[in-house]
């Protein structure tokens, strides 16, 4: 697997390192709304691109959860960040488990928003093909957005989403991924990890909703939790920026180990 270094933003100088991943439909422009608010004196933030995505949207590789986790890991290498916590948004949420499942010793706290579980996302066929479509078509995109925010979201958001989306990916990537990180199961490499995990829901998200986090997250982690943010959906970092943070940046806050790796 050839090494490619991610793009990234680079925030703060604080002690506890945090490498963020985005989801399916986004590149690292997706966490822009809750950029501003984050405690950059207590973390430091990497935000990445996975490849097919933004500054990485021509990059050449297999576009599979574990290739987004080795390059998150050398990403980290060439930080000198030894150790760090991670944040990962739907398909960013499966990359980042890859990494607890590749080097469980460097991960601190990982973090899940509206995550894909360890054990993959089985669609149905007729939910596949309109995923696999949404690669092409558009409305696709519009419709799944539209789904997973529970169709109360106002028409000029579902159109800037969709066309962000279609913006920041290349559709060959965009297809590819899909059938990595909905039709892979890792969660025997992650069950019983004695790391702390939350998993943070929206209650509008039908699809990736705080039950299935509960049949799943917290049966893989057995310091798992999970947390409902009420007026959110699929994405939290749009739809409720404020309690995303705090939510996220409280659980971070709770490790009590020293600090390590603190070069930047």
């Amino acid at each position: 697997m050839a090494s490619f270094l991610l793009p990234r933003t680079l925030l703060g100088e604080g002690p506890h390192k945090v490498i963020a991943v985005h989801g399916w439909f986004a590149d690292r422009s997706a966490y822009d709304p809750v950029l501003a608010d984050l405690d950059t004196e207590s973390f430091q933030y990497a935000v990445v691109d996975l490849r097919g995505y933004g500054e990485a949207k021509e990059a050449v590789g297999a576009y599979t959860t574990g290739e987004g986790a080795a390059d998150v890991l050398d990403l980290a290498d060439r930080l000198g960040w030894e150790r760090f916590s991670l944040v990962g948004h739907s398909m960013g949420g499966s990359v980042a488990q890859r990494v607890l499942a590749a080097a469980p010793h460097r991960v601190r706290r990982l973090v899940g928003v509206s995550p894909v579980p360890a054990s993959g996302l089985r669609l149905p066929p007729e939910q596949g093909e309109l995923f696999a479509s949404a690669a092409h078509i558009p409305e696709n995109r519009r419709a799944i957005i539209d789904f997973t925010t529970g169709g109360v979201r106002p028409r000029a958001w579902l159109d800037r989403m969709v066309g962000r989306s279609l913006a920041v990916s290349d559709a060959k990537a965009f297809r590819a991924w899909l059938d990595s990180w909905a039709g892979e199961d890792f969660h025997a490499e992650v069950e019983g990890s004695p790391v702390p995990a939350l998993a943070v829901t929206g209650a509008l998200d039908p699809a990736l909703s705080a039950d299935l986090m509960r049949g799943t997250w917290l049966r893989a982690y057995p310091r798992g939790e999970v947390a409902e943010l009420p007026g959110a959906g699929h994405y939290a970092m749009d739809e409720v920026p404020l309690a995303l943070i705090r939510a996220v940046e409280d659980f971070l806050r709770a490790d009590s180990g020293s600090p390590e790796g603190s070069g930047a």
